[in-house]
């Protein structure tokens, strides 16, 4: 009997779940640990803060789910990880043991390292459900009473795409209000440029970035460090190359919303060999910790080092098709050591992703997500936006069911015969 304990039921955890549980025996058992048991379409939070989703909308419980397919699930929350010992200890002093363990939590939000950043200083954030309903209340004061906005990413960060979809999703919102004339719209960012999206660009993503920006009248910022944030201001250093302050910027806002550094979650920071110094997993290519070969990890706790020397730091995003190709690879190597073979399989870390702009939107495929790339293929247009709203209802249809599904692979696929009827010169 095989003992195998997922820690987080993120968009990772929750699939690996599913599809690892159909190749587990009879009498080996999965144990699900998660602070609370509800599961929550993270891609969906940008509509959420315009009042375009409701929670109900986007969340599924997990735990009669999980039941069904006879998963247990710890809804305590981990309090640490002990690896020397095979076990996690939870928030209310119970434990797990394992014999195989796969961390799927997801970041640590650091709000803490710039004064004021976050949902309890002076900013909003899309991260979760709660805060893109606290965002909602700060919305509705803005279209009552109109003012500059400040939209982007501190430094650290590395998943840009949401600050994007909701600075054009807010610019839709506020259009359709009639009071965009009356809202200024500033975009800060880390990136050395916009569209660079922690990747180094994807296909012309650079150039449709900026067109679009240009387009919907907002001004960026690059190559921007967030210093501190007062009520009502945010203070920003925009540094040269040679990471020297090329400009001090003072910038008022009447809203704001910043995404925050990313660091491993309190659970497993600081465990020597496990994780890097900002607390990330340690993977090699089979997804399988160096020091602990029984523990696996996926999704955006994975340690990968950054896209080359950036002036100020720039996160690699883990973008869905990535955290489900880490998935599957995770399942076949476990499955693989429970029958006494070697774990050999290696994720193919390809990107597909969708950015909504309220009524358009920007598609890019990055095959492999690393470049250099077999695949570098970006397009702009409405389908994108119509393409996720499908998209959603899908996944989440099938997160409801206990599906273990390869929903990004279904998802690739399409959209490259999208790319094919657009007459690209994509090869898949």
């Amino acid at each position: 009997m095989a003992r195998i304990a997922i820690l987080g039921a993120g968009l990772g955890g929750t699939i690996l779940a599913y599809e690892l549980k159909d190749k587990l025996g009879k009498n080996d058992t999965m144990t699900v640990i998660n602070k609370g048991s509800i599961y929550s379409f993270v891609p969906s939070n940008p509509w959420v803060a315009v009042g375009w989703r409701e929670r109900k909308d986007i969340t599924v419980d997990l735990k009669p789910v999980m039941a069904k397919r006879g998963i247990v699930l710890k809804d305590q929350g981990a309090k640490r990880v002990h690896p020397d010992k095979n076990q996690v200890e939870l928030n209310d002093g119970s434990t797990v043991d394992y014999d195989y363990l796969v961390i799927a939590t997801g970041p640590d939000l650091a709000f803490d390292e710039i004064p004021g950043l976050g949902p309890h200083g002076n900013t909003d954030s899309v991260c979760e459900v709660d805060h893109a309903l606290s965002s909602k209340v700060n919305f509705d004061r803005l279209v009552a009473k109109p003012g500059p906005v400040v939209v982007g990413a501190a430094q650290g960060a590395s998943c840009f795409g949401p600050a994007y979809e909701y600075v054009l999703t807010l610019d839709t919102a506020l259009r359709r209000a009639k009071v965009r004339d009356q809202v200024p719209m500033t975009f800060i960012t880390p990136e050395p440029y916009v569209g660079h999206l922690g990747l180094d660009g994807v296909g012309d993503t650079k150039g449709m970035v900026e067109s679009v920006l240009r387009d919907h009248h907002i001004k960026w910022i690059t190559n921007a460090r967030i210093t501190k944030v007062e009520p009502g201001k945010m203070f920003a250093e925009e540094v040269n190359d040679d990471g020297t302050v090329k400009m001090a910027h003072e910038l008022p806002f009447a809203m704001s919303m910043i995404l925050p550094p990313f660091r491993g979650v309190p659970a497993v920071f600081g465990l020597e060999g496990l994780t890097n110094p900002r607390g990330f997993i340690i993977v090699d290519k089979h997804q399988r910790n160096p020091k602990y070969p029984n523990v696996f990890a996926l999704g955006v706790c994975v340690a990968i080092p950054p896209m080359g020397k950036t002036p100020v730091p720039v996160g690699v995003p883990k973008t869905g098709f990535m955290i489900e190709s880490m998935s599957t690879a995770i399942t076949a190597n476990i499955d693989a050591l429970l029958k006494g073979r070697e774990a050999n399989a290696v994720a193919t870390w390809n990107a597909i992703c969708l950015a909504d702009f309220g009524d358009s939107g920007l598609a890019f495929i990055a095959q492999p997500q690393i470049p250099p790339r077999n695949v570098n293929w970006s397009s702009e247009g409405k389908w994108v936006h119509l393409a996720k709203i499908g998209f959603e209802k899908y996944f989440l249809h099938k997160i409801r069911r206990g599906h273990a599904e390869t929903f990004y692979e279904n998802l690739s696929l399409k959209m490259l015969g999208i790319a094919k009827l657009k007459q690209t010169s994509i090869q898949p």
